[in-house]
This record gives C-alpha cells, structure tokens and sequence, in this order.
C-alpha cells in the first residue's frame, strides 16, 4: 500500500514536472498595414475590434512599437531573421525599377526580394527545438523552390495573397467557393492547433487584411454603413476588413481556450507598418488614403511615424501582467530573440539586431541605446511625389532624428511632447542632434548599409 501510495505521489510529481518543462506554445498573428489606432484598445471609436481589445486586457500593450521597415517586405524580413535590412539587403517591396527615379539625384539600392538562404528563420530555430511548425498567409519573401517557407522551417505552410475572394495559393489546395481569405486562412490555423495540441507549436498567422484591394464580406459592411466617422476612421469596408482579422484573433483565443492550451500559450498581434493614410496631412496630393494615422505623422511608406508605429500586443497567462501597457520602444528584430528565449532555443551564427523581451513582459530591467531604420530607396505616391526618399532613423528615449540622403535634411524630434512631429528641433537642439547623428551613422558603419549614390548626369 505505501509502496502505491509513493508511486501515486511520484506520478503527480513527475507529470507536474513535465507540464511544467514543456516549452510554451507561441501564436504569432500578422495584419498586413493596420495603421496604429486603428483598433479599439489603440483609440478608434469607430474601428470595433473586441477580440483584439480582449487581447489587450488579458496582456501587455506596447504603446511604442515598431516596424523595422516603412512597408511590408523589410518588416517581414527582419522579423524572420531577426535582422535589420542593411545585414539582409531587404529594404522595400520589388525593384528599384517600381518608381521612375531617373529624374532623382539618387540611385537607390538595389532591394532583394527574398530573404537570404543563409539565414536562418525564427521558425527554423524553434523546429530544432522541438517544436512543430506553421505558417498561413501573406509570406512576401520568396514564395517558389527553396524560398518557400516550407523549406525555411515550417512543418506545414500555404501561401497566398493578393486577393480576399477569389484567392490562389501556393501550393495550389482546394478553396471552397466564395472563401473569404481571413476566414479560410483562421479554418486552416485551427486545423493546425487542433492537430498539435499535444506538443509544443508555433502558429505564425499573417494576415492579407487589411492591405488593398479593399474587399470585405457584405454583411461586416452593411454594419458599418450607417455609422459616423471619427477622427477621419470612416470607410465601411475598411471596418469591414479590420471586423474580419478581429474575427480571426477571437476565434484563435477561443480555440486556445476550448483545449485548455491557453495557460501555456503566448499570444502576439502585431502589424507590418503603419495605415495607409496621413498623406493629405503632409502635403502629398495624389495619395488620399483609407484610413487616418492622426496623432501620428504620415502613413506607410515614411520614416515618420504614421508610417513605423504599429500595434503590438503579447498575452501569455501567467507570465505577463494582464490589461498592462509598456511604453519601451521595441521593434521587429526583437521577435526572434523573444522566441529564442521562451522557446529554449538555440541561437542561430548569424547576428541578432534584437533584444528579448522577456524581461519586458515579466517587468525585469530592460536596457538599449537606441532601433534604427535604413532606406536607401524611393516610395512614390503619384506623379511626381514621393512618399519618401532615400533616408535613415534612429530613435534613442524619447528623442528621433530621421536624415534625408538627397539635400542632407535632418528632422528631430521629441515624441514625447510632439508625438505629431510638427516642431523639428534640429536647429534649437544641436547638442542632441550631432549626439543621434553621430549614433544613426555609427551604426551604419557597423552593419555596412549600403547609400544610394549620386546620378551621373548625362
């Protein structure tokens, strides 16, 4: 009897141990260019995003986060590999033929378009330690052969974008009729979850919404119809398609908690860039926009920080302090240390540009000079105007100065008084300005980021 009575005990303790030791699952849930304020918990009164806002409540708001890049393919290159763009040569989205640029001072860079075979992806790291693999979505950083992200560590993986309705994927699976992409893509997440729920997973869910061409499913649209525009949120079909990301988070968290998995579950929501508005506000007047970055400055495709600032919300049980908010500037490179750590992994030869942000979660001291931004490259906007040129950021506290390669222009401003970054005080605060210069092309140096060079005139 005592020897079963100790084997019982024995037991409880050792499947304690074991649920104990067992690395966190870790969803990890993209939106493709939602603009910063664009969810309830980030300040729309007209944008309704409750599952996302219950995300917020469950965990730890980042008021100051950032995308690596001022559109979507750097940003997904750096949180792939940790790395900024200058160490991956991934600046923009296409070539540099994109934009006629033959009437600029400037040559840019060439950009690469899919992400080096040498480095290694978060996901590649994670699946040798242990864990099972998935990724559903918008890639953007080679889809075919060896660039495939079933080559680059993930267990099961089906791309698509381009589309809401009518969408193609690689490899081709049967669709049903009249799918619309975030709903099929959230069937085909928990189908994964539902499968591996019994060993350690990392669900990597990158949404198409709500990136253009603008299509929502009629009923979210007619919801929307008849209500009021805020603080210049106002398109129906736009809140449509943030509705149907929403609906995606909801379904996750629900899934998670159906089969009890959310205790050892971290779950982040983030975006790519900034929202596709602000650009009236700057004086661009070919490029309107779908929504409003207001009290941000610009939109995606600029170094301001309309176009950098995104939402970025970490929930984990347990582990990080329900309905809290962390104003410590983080950006995409500090992905794949993060996962590195929760997942006891080993890190990969090259070099991390990131810092976990463990410590961040569990309220640890966190320390960093400075994040930075390099784009050595054109956006355009319409004929003759440009959403930005060739440039370079670095925000170190408070404090952001963004250089501008063509005329040497340099812009500085403190975010916390002018978060609008409507007064440049590179002029009244040169100590401080020579200080963050110094620091943004010290840093250059460091990771060789390539300058775009003078045009030869003919």
């Amino acid at each position: 009897m005592r020897s079963m009575v100790l084997g019982l005990v024995l037991l409880v303790v050792s499947s304690a141990s074991a649920q104990e030791a067992r690395q966190p699952n870790i969803v990890f849930i993209l939106a493709d260019d939602l603009g910063w304020t664009d969810l309830g918990c980030q300040g729309s009164k007209y944008y309704e995003t409750p599952n996302i806002d219950r995300l917020a409540q469950a965990g730890m708001r980042f008021t100051s986060a950032y995308s690596a890049g001022p559109n979507c393919q750097p940003t997904r290159a750096a949180i792939l590999s940790g790395q900024y763009g200058p160490r991956t040569g991934v600046y923009t989205v296409g070539g540099t033929e994109r934009f006629d640029t033959s009437q600029r001072p400037l040559v840019p860079v060439e950009n690469v378009q899919n992400l080096p075979l040498d480095r290694m992806t978060f996901a590649q790291a994670l699946k040798s330690a242990g864990y099972v693999t998935g990724m559903f979505g918008k890639w953007h950083l080679g889809q075919m052969g060896e660039y495939h992200p079933s080559k680059r560590g993930f267990d099961e993986a089906i791309v698509t974008m381009g589309k809401h309705y009518g969408f193609t994927t690689q490899p081709k699976v049967d669709v049903p009729k009249g799918a619309y992409l975030a709903d099929w893509l959230t069937d085909q997440a928990e189908a994964f979850i539902v499968k591996h729920q019994k060993r350690p997973f990392l669900l990597y869910l990158p949404h198409f919404g709500v990136h253009s061409p603008f299509e929502a499913k009629k009923e979210l649209i007619e919801k929307f119809k008849n209500k009021p525009g805020v603080g210049g949120h106002k398109d129906p079909t736009y809140a449509a398609m943030i509705a149907s990301v929403d609906e995606s988070v909801g379904r996750v968290l629900d899934l998670l908690e159906k089969l009890k998995l959310s205790e050892n579950t971290l779950v982040i929501f983030s975006s790519d860039n900034g929202g596709v508005g602000g650009y009236l506000e700057v004086g661009l007047k070919t490029k309107e926009g779908i929504t409003a970055n207001r009290p941000l400055r610009g939109g995606k495709g600029m170094l301001y920080e309309g176009g950098v600032r995104v939402a970025f919300i970490a929930a984990f049980k347990g582990k990080i302090r329900p309905n809290s908010t962390n104003d410590e500037p983080i950006i995409s490179v500090d992905l794949f240390p993060t996962l590195l750590e929760l997942g006891r992994a080993k890190a990969p030869s090259q070099t991390l540009d990131g810092k976990s942000l463990v410590p961040l979660f569990t309220g640890e001291r966190f320390e960093r000079q400075a994040i930075y931004w390099h784009f050595p490259g054109y956006l355009g906007s319409g004929k003759n105007e440009w959403r930005t040129t060739p440039g370079s950021a670095v925000r170190a506290g408070d404090w952001k100065l963004q250089e501008y390669f063509e005329d040497g222009r340099i812009e500085l401003y403190n975010l916390k008084t002018d978060l609008g970054q409507a007064k440049n005080l590179a002029e009244t605060e040169p100590v401080r300005r020579d200080e963050l210069l110094t620091m943004l092309r010290q840093w250059r140096t460091a990771v060789n980021a390539p300058m775009p060079m003078p045009r030869q005139k003919k």
